[in-house]
């Protein structure tokens, strides 16, 4: 997708934030912020230590294997404490992006989800031809729910593996 080639390197910035390309480096500070295991009630799993994580960032930021889908990886820093507190991410598939964000425990209930998340489909619709936008949330995960409403996205009748389809526009 050439109109995404490079977007590893692209930051976002916002009011508060600053959305960083992933790194494999980040795995470190990453292990701490994503260490909670509330944070897998919803979407299964366990923390990851420093070392699955460093791997996982790597395959991320290698890219995917499909010429014709784009990985978009950014971690979330919260520039007034200077600390990394969740993630954001976009899979590219032609028009449409499948999206996703994390924030850590400490971090959440202060509008960073949705901040991010925010800023993502936005430059996602400006700046990489992105038109819709979907995500996938759990039925009983009402704080992502919120988010998904919040950045424009509307639940639909679809679900996949227990997950309800979000979709809106970029």
């Amino acid at each position: 997708m050439d109109r995404l080639r490079g977007a590893g390197g692209v930051i976002i910035r916002t009011g508060r934030l600053t959305l960083l390309p992933l790194e494999a480096a980040h795995a470190e500070e990453m292990t701490t912020v994503l260490g909670d295991p509330e944070l897998h009630a919803f979407i299964g799993g366990a923390p990851l230590t420093v070392s699955e994580l460093r791997t996982r960032y790597a395959r991320l930021v290698a890219g995917s294997p499909d010429p014709a889908v784009s990985w978009c990886n950014w971690v979330v820093r919260l520039d007034a404490e200077g600390c990394l507190t969740g993630t954001v991410q976009a899979t590219v598939s032609g028009e449409a992006a499948e999206i996703a964000w994390v924030v850590g425990t400490p971090w959440q209930r202060r509008g960073i989800a949705v901040e991010a998340t925010r800023a993502m489909v936005e430059w996602l619709g400006k700046q990489a031809g992105v038109r819709t936008v979907i995500a996938h949330v759990h039925p009983d995960h009402t704080a992502s729910a919120a988010v998904a409403t919040r950045v424009g996205l509307t639940a639909t009748d679809r679900v996949q593996d227990g997950e309800i389809r979000w979709e809106g526009p970029a």
